[in-house]
């Protein structure tokens, strides 16, 4: 799945209503991600790491 434009240097997608992140590079519902990414509810981390996702209370969603 391609990454959406707005988010394209970045590999991790955190919904910030339910806490939950996602994996870009191994996501395959491009619904879901397109819909977050066009929404107000997208977050990206700095460092984009899935460790910093969990420090912030983010917890991993594969789709």
């Amino acid at each position: 799945m391609e990454r959406p434009g707005r988010y394209e240097e970045f590999r991790y997608l955190g919904d910030k209503r339910i806490q939950v992140v996602y994996d870009l590079d191994g996501a395959t519902d491009a619904e879901v991600i397109n819909s977050l990414a066009n929404s107000p509810w997208g977050q990206t981390f700095g460092p984009d790491s899935l460790a910093e996702a969990r420090n912030r209370g983010y917890r991993f969603w594969p789709i």
